[in-house]
C-alpha cells in the first residue's frame, strides 16, 4: 500500500493535530474547549434545544452532553430551562455572553476551515466533502448507547 493510501493512520494523525490546533485557538482566544465551541454553534442555530438533542448533534454520549452543560451553566455561557411539556428535559440557551463568544468561535472556525481548504481546488473540496461524509453512513453511530 502506498504511504499516502494509509487513510486510516492519514486521517487519526490529521484529526489529532486539527483538533490539538483548534483547541489551542480556541481555547486561548476565548476559553473555550472544541466541544464547547460546538455546543455554541448548534445553539447560534437552535437556542433553546433540547440537551439529548444537542448530544445527538455533536455525537456525544449524555452523560459527557450533562457535565459539558454544567461547566457551560457555571461559565455564563448557557442558561438551563425545565422543557415545558416534560419536565424531566432540559433546554439549553445562550445568554448574551454566550452569544458573544460563539460569533468570535464562528470567526475563527471560519478561519481554520479556510486554511484547511487553502491549495485545493472546488472541484477536490468536493470530493473530500463527499468522501468524509460518507463515512457516517459506512460507520453509523451506535444506537445502542
Amino acid at each position: 500500500m502506498r504511504p499516502d493510501h494509509r487513510l486510516i493512520f492519514l486521517m487519526n494523525v490529521g484529526h489529532r493535530r486539527l483538533q490539538r490546533g483548534i483547541e489551542q485557538q480556541m481555547f486561548a482566544e476565548n476559553g473555550l474547549t472544541s466541544a464547547q465551541s460546538g455546543v455554541l454553534f448548534f445553539l447560534g442555530r437552535n437556542d433553546g434545544a433540547l440537551i439529548g438533542d444537542i448530544s445527538d448533534a455533536l455525537d456525544l454520549v449524555p452523560s459527557a452532553m450533562t457535565g459539558l452543560a454544567d461547566r457551560m451553566a457555571r461559565a455564563g455561557l448557557v442558561k438551563r430551562k425545565r422543557d415545558g411539556s416534560d419536565g424531566r428535559a432540559q433546554r439549553l440557551y445562550l445568554t448574551p455572553a454566550g452569544e458573544n463568544i460563539r460569533k468570535r468561535a464562528v470567526t475563527q472556525a471560519q478561519a481554520i476551515n479556510n486554511k484547511l481548504m487553502e491549495g485545493f481546488s472546488e472541484t477536490e473540496i468536493d470530493v473530500v466533502s463527499r468522501w468524509l461524509l460518507s463515512l457516517q453512513t459506512k460507520f453509523p453511530k451506535d444506537t445502542q448507547g
